[in-house]
């Protein structure tokens, strides 16, 4: 049951005193024990793989797994490793078993790249959803082989028994199967789209597009990803690997321009300027919230801001925009949770509904869909309107069971710690938030549901938070070498955003 929350909570806890730097390190090594936990034990014993998720008890898996619970399995290992949690030789024999599984998993072929959805005990493609029945249409994504292929790219550089055999399977992995370079021919580059399915779905949006003008055809999303969330992790691979051209980095909309109405049903007017990067044209705009200005990402989540900052170091390469931008960001989340929403708790990110299945929560405002993703049940949403466009609605005279995740405290970490630290105490003392594998997925604060669930996904988020911050960026240091950081570095600190 959810305990009283002082009034004193709704204070922005930025402004609490510190926390000493080794009882919080403390905190934050009994937290990845915990967490650790939870993934080893999602791991099914006839293959090595995780499973999607585990019951809060550690007892009951998911019978499906994906690519990137896949990826956030081995980069956890390797923080386990780190923070000897396990030895060399364990993280080392679980990691060889992952590989020798994607070896012999059925992928597409020639692009090299796995579907969406395998049974982690037999490694075959899931033809349908175990817990609904639902079928599955064997999907390549974008996004998911992006964060595949990252972790395989650490593995070459962290454990140097498998390098060979990880180099080979991310090299293996042709991220141009998703590039359309007309998308933006007002840039002057192109864009991902989000995947491709081998054959035509009955029911998805598709276009046939011709495999790297090799003659072979994939059925390819109507859709391409054009805003910086966390679908640019495969844009980062893509580069990184010397597969997509470094002026793609700037075909995604910052924000998008203000043109007219073309644009007037983005979530408000931005402010900005016409610049040029590497021969490509951005709009450089930003949003407002609360007195700070941002870039935004779809729908106004933590992960879609922060995801990829776990792998690629983001505010190191690029200081002067995603450096710039994390922390806003950051502030945003804990401005509404604790002022605007005044739920007492902050960190709106898509998990698991404490009243059942999975939805997606951010805050609304942070992002450029309209309506954009809500931070409690009730789906409460602003629309600030776009002049000359669309009219403002009036403000909501209250929000309702909003839903925390644990995760997106541990994306904020390197940009607020003690406020991450803080608002996770609170949850783990007002609630039933905490279980033999750490936090559990997420909480309803106001009605105090909570979701006792372990996912691979948000698990592997804290897990490589804590890991990053406990180590002094080892993931990101396996992710640069053989050549990334050349690669990538010099276009990321290009530009120049007008946040704050």
């Amino acid at each position: 049951m959810r305990k009283t929350v002082l009034s004193c909570l709704l204070v922005l806890s930025l402004s609490a005193p510190a926390i000493p730097a080794e009882a919080s390190d403390n905190t934050l090594h009994r937290y990845a024990r915990d967490t650790w936990r939870s993934m080893a034990a999602m791991v099914e014993p006839a293959t090595g793989l995780p499973a999607d998720k585990v019951t809060g008890d550690l007892k009951t898996r998911a019978r499906i797994t994906s690519p990137t619970n896949i990826a956030t399995y081995v980069w956890s290992t390797l923080v386990a490793r780190d923070l000897r949690l396990i030895t060399a030789r364990d993280a080392s024999a679980r990691i060889g078993r992952v590989l020798d599984a994607l070896a012999r998993m059925e992928r597409n072929a020639p692009t090299g790249q796995y579907y969406n959805w395998y049974d982690p005990a037999t490694l075959q493609l899931a033809r349908s959803f175990p817990d609904s029945g639902d079928p599955i249409h064997p999907f390549a994504s974008s996004v998911d082989n992006g964060w595949l292929a990252a972790a395989l790219m650490m593995v070459r550089n962290a454990v140097p028994a498998h390098a060979k055999a990880a180099d080979a399977l991310a090299n293996s992995m042709d991220f141009t199967a998703y590039y359309d370079p007309a998308a933006r021919p007002d840039a002057g580059t192109g864009l991902l789209r989000g995947g491709f399915w081998p054959e035509p779905p009955p029911r998805d949006c598709n276009t046939p597009t011709d495999y790297a003008g090799t003659g072979v055809t994939v059925y390819s999303t109507c859709h391409h990803y054009g805003a910086p969330a966390e679908t640019r992790i495969g844009q980062y691979v893509g580069i990184a690997l010397g597969q997509l051209p470094p002026q793609s980095y700037f075909g995604p909309y910052r924000t998008f321009p203000d043109n007219a109405c073309d644009y007037g049903w983005q979530e408000q007017k931005p402010v900005g300027s016409w610049k040029q990067y590497l021969g490509i044209n951005v709009w450089e705009g930003t949003y407002e919230y609360r007195g700070m200005r941002y870039v935004p990402n779809w729908g106004g989540s933590m992960f879609e801001a922060l995801m990829p900052d776990l792998v690629v170091p983001e505010s190191r390469w690029a200081p002067r925009s995603w450096g710039r931008n994390h922390p806003v960001f950051v502030r945003g989340q804990i401005e509404h949770g604790l002022n605007e929403a005044e739920y007492g708790y902050w960190g709106f990110s898509p998990s698991n509904d404490p009243h059942g299945g999975y939805n997606v929560y951010g805050v609304d405002q942070l992002g450029m869909d309209e309506p954009g993703y809500s931070s409690d049940r009730e789906r409460t949403s602003v629309d600030p309107g776009y002049e000359g466009c669309r009219p403002a609605k009036p403000l909501p005279e209250a929000y309702g069971d909003g839903v925390v995740t644990p995760h997106a405290s541990f994306l904020a970490l390197p940009y607020a710690r003690q406020a991450a630290l803080d608002n996770l105490a609170r949850l783990r003392r007002d609630f039933d938030a905490y279980g033999p594998g750490g936090f559990y997925d997420a909480i309803a604060v106001r009605s105090g549901v909570v979701s006792r669930w372990y996912l691979a996904l948000d698990q592997g988020m804290a897990m490589a938070a804590l890991g990053n911050l406990l180590t002094g960026g080892n993931l990101h240091r396996y992710f640069a070498g053989s050549g990334v950081e050349e690669r990538l570095r010099p276009v990321m600190r290009l530009e120049n955003w007008e946040v704050g």
